[in-house]
């Protein structure tokens, strides 16, 4: 793995994304190895637990729109959606600094988010031109309610640690310095118990969503290749390269 680091202690394998001189940015390759690291721990029955956490100081900076080309991905977005869809054992997000994008829709497809003081989160999608990802718009008027979710998809604004705890982004907000601390041992918790309970609970909790949330993922894909390129999303990169506002007043 070239761009997550991997650790497995006692039933739980820690994900790190580690990638931190770009922010952990979503490239090709991260997502072929989120994939596969997903796909092969579901099938290890030996390991019961999955955390994904970043290296640095950012949990994801979202997409990476400095990624090489040159790469011929296996997996894709779709397949890294799919693997943590379908992953059949408790999952993990321990966001030790800033999301944006994937780095915040990804808190919709954990088990659990367990969020650093110095985490918060940006849906920064309307501020692009674009739409929401990874069943987002599925998974987070679940969690916070419709009209939180809204705001949040739709006004691109920053949510900080506790603003994530009260809309139920988050389980639990901890000190930065004690933000793996805590997560194993939660995550120990659950790797103590008996991994046929663990699948089947999650399984019953799960079947009914998962439909849904792949039906979600193909919708929002759909809207994103729609708008990617139109005359929004093209003023919204302009403004981005030339470090300016964008104007959409006439779009």
């Amino acid at each position: 793995m070239t761009t997550l680091a991997i650790k497995t202690n006692s039933g739980v394998r820690v994900v790190e994304m580690n990638r931190p001189d770009s922010l952990n940015a979503l490239n090709p390759q991260m997502m072929d190895e989120l994939a596969e690291i997903f796909i092969s721990t579901a099938s290890d029955d030996e390991i019961k637990v999955i955390v994904l956490t970043g290296a640095g100081r950012a949990f994801s900076a979202g997409a990476d729109l400095a990624a090489s080309r040159d790469y011929t991905p296996k997996h894709g977005l779709a397949g890294m959606i799919d693997a943590m869809v379908d992953f059949p054992k408790p999952f993990i997000a321990a966001v030790n600094g800033l999301g944006v994008g994937y780095g915040a829709t990804v808190c919709g497809l954990a088990d659990f988010v367990i969020m650093s003081d110095k985490g918060r989160l940006r849906a920064p999608f309307s501020a692009l031109g674009l739409t929401a990802e990874l069943s987002s718009t599925y998974t987070f008027p679940r969690l916070m309610g419709r009209q939180r979710a809204s705001w949040f998809l739709l006004a691109a604004e920053w949510l900080d640690a506790n603003a994530c705890l009260e809309a139920g982004l988050t389980m639990e907000v901890v000190p930065s310095d004690q933000l793996m601390t805590r997560t194993d041992e939660q995550a120990d918790k659950l790797a103590k118990l008996p991994l046929a309970s663990l699948v089947k609970t999650k399984q019953l909790i799960m079947d009914p969503l998962r439909a849904q949330m792949k039906a979600s993922v193909i919708a929002e894909n759909d809207g994103l290749a729609e708008l990617r390129g139109g005359p929004a999303n093209k003023e919204a990169v302009s403004a981005f390269l030339e470090k300016r506002d964008p104007d959409f007043a006439s779009i």
